[in-house]
């Protein structure tokens, strides 16, 4: 039984070594392979800055909206009760199964400049399509069930039992919320805000077919190191991805250590 147990333990662990481990290492060690200075120098020219900056535009816009909107979702799935819900909770999902690229088209055919909506919007100095908006729409997309997965089993878990007794004692909605369901909830949420933001950071395809890729306009950190590494310049590429995976897991390890044991 306890070779069973260690077999299994191994395949698990080598399962992500071979596809996790391995490959992040790799990474990293061709960044700092030729030392410190030409990383750093890769990472602070003109077009990376603005590469970095623009993404953190983007995330900084869909982070929040999702994290509000994430929230609401789950309430509404875990305590509403209305006809059409389940088809609320699936379509919740729909970004999980559509590929990044698809978003993308399907942005491009209802915001895109000779569309009816997207021409309305261009009318009053509004682009969608190939600029700000429609990156932030694209990332927002592919980021949007986070949240929610997140805090529903916690809501699940927690039930609704405090939550009623505080209307019956005279508290508001909005009370109840920021003084029982909220402190419930936080950790969740956060968890799921740390994911969106991950996502957010990293997200390439459907930014790639909205934004048009224009170097110091429209071209966010991923889309530069796929831009730089086609371009052949490997360690510009090497160096930008290993920042953005820095970010991604410095911001898990940090969620991981502040959460209180009993949430761990």
């Amino acid at each position: 039984m306890r070779a069973s147990r260690l077999g299994v333990r191994a395949v698990a662990l080598g399962y992500l070594a071979v596809l996790l481990a391995v490959p992040v290492g790799l990474i990293f060690w061709r960044t700092f392979e030729h030392g410190l200075a030409p990383v750093w120098n890769s990472i602070t020219t003109p077009a990376a800055i603005s590469a970095f900056w623009l993404t953190v535009e983007v995330a900084t816009i869909a982070v929040p909206l999702n994290a509000i909107f994430g929230v609401l979702a789950a309430l509404v799935i875990e305590r509403g009760h209305f006809r059409g819900k389940g088809a609320l909770n699936a379509l919740i999902d729909l970004p999980f199964a559509v590929s990044p690229v698809v978003v993308g088209l399907a942005l491009i055919l209802v915001y895109g400049p000779h569309t009816s909506t997207g021409g309305w919007l261009a009318d009053r100095g509004v682009d969608v399509i190939f600029a700000v908006p429609g990156m932030v729409i694209a990332t927002i997309f592919v980021s949007l069930p986070l949240v929610v997965r997140e805090v529903v089993p916690v809501l699940q878990e927690i039930g609704d039992e405090q939550e009623q007794a505080a209307w019956t004692l005279g508290a508001s909605r909005p009370q109840t919320f920021r003084r029982i369901t909220l402190p419930a909830i936080r950790w969740a949420l956060a968890y799921g805000v740390v994911l969106t933001l991950a996502r957010a950071l990293g997200e390439y395809g459907a930014v790639a077919v909205v934004s048009g890729n224009v170097i110091d306009k429209t071209q966010t950190a991923p889309l530069y190191v796929g831009s730089a590494y086609q371009n052949f310049n490997q360690q510009g590429a090497y160096a930008v991805a290993f920042a953005l995976a820095l970010i991604a897991i410095l911001a898990l390890v940090v969620l991981n250590l502040l959460r209180p044991k009993e949430h761990a």
